[in-house]
């Protein structure tokens, strides 16, 4: 029974943030904004990220697939294709997040490590063997709950910062 439960709070977490459910909260709790003066698309974009990080903790389960990390404040919800590349419904769409814990987040943002398809942590080889060493790359699991549309968008980083 305890399987079950656990399979159906799943299945409603993923639910609520697939595919469309953060872009229309987003468009509700900015519907009455006016987005014309920097400071008010400031509003906006922050409402927008705090949007899209409670659906990344909702589809990465609240913490880190690589890490396990499980602090809210150690967890970064980062853009797999940057936010300002993306229009609104990719600036909110999960499968271009990544719920990374601080070390990981900084690393992938910068394009020293990024993805394979199949998960497969990809260092870059700028990357210092102090920070492999700290990052544990050799040891670090697969990133899991990939869907196509995550592989496109990591595609779309490895490419962005050199990965063959």
């Amino acid at each position: 029974m305890t399987a079950l439960h656990a399979a159906l709070d799943r299945v409603y977490k993923l639910a609520v943030s697939l595919p469309d459910a953060p872009l229309a909260r987003f468009r509700a709790q900015t519907a009455g904004l006016p987005q014309t003066t920097e400071a008010e698309r400031l509003v906006v974009q922050h409402i927008g990220q705090e949007i899209f990080r409670a659906a990344l903790m909702d589809y990465w389960g609240a913490r880190c697939p690589i890490t396990g990390i499980t602090d809210p404040e150690l967890l970064r919800a980062s853009h797999i294709v940057p936010w300002s590349e993306c229009d609104d419904a990719q600036r909110l769409d999960v499968h271009n997040g990544l719920l990374l814990s601080a070390l990981w987040d900084a690393a992938f943002d910068t394009g020293l490590l990024s993805f394979a398809d199949d998960g497969t942590v990809l260092a870059n080889p700028g990357l210092s063997a102090t920070a492999r060493s700290a990052l544990s790359i050799g040891s670090s699991p697969r990133l899991p709950h990939l869907r196509d549309a995550h592989r496109a968008n990591l595609a779309a980083h490895r490419a962005r910062h050199g990965f063959s």
